[in-house]
């Protein structure tokens, strides 16, 4: 299932490739796509900084700690304009629409598409001279197959993608499958990733095919189980995916481990993250900064800040997922350095698979069939 081997995992598996999916449509779907994201946009903005430079920073909901926009700007005089996305698809489809009004100064797109908005020219080369705290990341994620050296990318955070189960009305140890999702007895309770990517990438490993597959007919068959499945779905949800099980809208389906760390810590303490027999879903968020960013060297500063070990073990303990940063985890709780649910062990990394880039064509085509999907439930 995996492309990764068990004895390259522990060093190899993250520089095969990759964090919380795809291209928002091809052209013609690009202002149906932005359309729909906007709605989950916001925006948040610091409080007033003692010069008037602003870097515009476009990230995923909830996935940065106010504390750290509030350091940075006590310390640097720059403001931190916030604004998040639920989707790649959103994210890649913005900033290629929007590139030339340069809105945006760093972004955090997952790995894969760092490769691909690189090969398109949205993105610039980073100047490792202003990235002093480069030196603290395992190098387990640094020089990758998608961008060697780090020419246009530094890592922030990764994660997976696994099974939730509230424990409190369903029996965990009953559910380590992904098929398990299609049980008829979860009518109406189970919740999908609103993510194109990892709904059909889990589909696929349900079948036996690579969560990365461009073969049309084997997509076509993971749509065609996933219709299978609607009857069981309450809602797609990406942007605060623990918030269903959390109100008690859904008790069972997909989440990411940091969000179940985080239903945990917020009191849903029945709420099990487990990583299901076929293999769970890898991804890592990068530092990102486009083509026409105005405010490079606030970019810069901000990144090189985030490497810091303890700006780093802040983020990560906030917000529940692995962090790169080496020199961090150093100087995280053993229980937090231990806990499988965010550093999970080489055995289940050895089963799980990392999102690639699959290309256009067959982006084309889950597109297709996720726009199918959604709208005839």
């Amino acid at each position: 299932m995996s492309h990764l081997s068990p004895a390259s995992v522990s060093t190899q598996a993250f520089i095969k490739m990759l964090p919380k999916a795809l291209l928002c449509a091809a052209i013609g779907t690009i202002g149906l796509s932005l359309a729909s994201c906007s709605k989950s946009e916001n925006t948040a903005t610091d409080s007033a900084p003692t010069n008037k430079q602003t870097l515009n920073l476009y990230n995923w909901s909830e996935y940065m700690p106010q504390e750290i926009l509030d350091s940075f700007t006590k310390e640097t005089g720059i403001a931190v304009n916030y604004t998040t996305f639920d989707s790649n698809e959103a994210m890649y489809a913005k900033l290629k629409l929007l590139d030339d009004s340069s809105q945006y100064d760093l972004a955090i797109p997952s790995t894969y598409y760092v490769e691909k908005m690189a090969k398109e020219g949205l993105l610039q080369e980073l100047d490792k001279s202003k990235l002093s705290n480069f030196k603290n990341l395992d190098t387990s994620f640094t020089n990758t197959k998608v961008d060697p050296e780090n020419k246009y990318s530094i890592p922030y955070m990764w994660g997976s993608t696994g099974l939730a189960i509230n424990g409190d009305v369903i029996d965990p140890a009953t559910v380590n499958s992904w098929n398990d999702l299609w049980r008829p007895e979860y009518k109406g309770q189970v919740m999908l990733m609103n993510d194109m990517r990892e709904v059909f990438g889990m589909a696929l490993l349900t079948l036996g095919y690579s969560g990365n597959s461009r073969n049309p007919e084997e997509i076509k068959a993971a749509y065609d189980k996933l219709t299978t499945l609607m009857p069981n779905v309450k809602t797609f949800n990406s942007d605060a995916s623990r918030m269903p099980y959390m109100e008690g809208e859904t008790t069972i389906g997909m989440t990411w481990n940091g969000e179940a760390v985080i239903a945990n810590n917020e009191g849903l303490t029945s709420l099990v993250y487990k990583y299901p027999t076929e293999g769970a879903i890898l991804w890592m968020d990068n530092f990102v900064i486009p083509k026409n960013a105005k405010q490079v060297d606030a970019a810069h500063k901000f990144i090189n800040y985030l490497l810091r070990p303890e700006n780093s073990k802040i983020v990560s303990e906030e917000i529940g997922y692995a962090s790169p940063n080496l020199a961090a985890r150093k100087l995280m709780p053993l229980e937090v350095q231990n806990n499988p649910t965010i550093y999970p062990s080489k055995a289940i990394l050895a089963k799980a698979e990392f999102q690639e880039d699959v290309g256009d064509d067959a982006l084309q085509i889950y597109q297709q069939y996720w726009d199918k999907l959604k709208t005839s439930r």
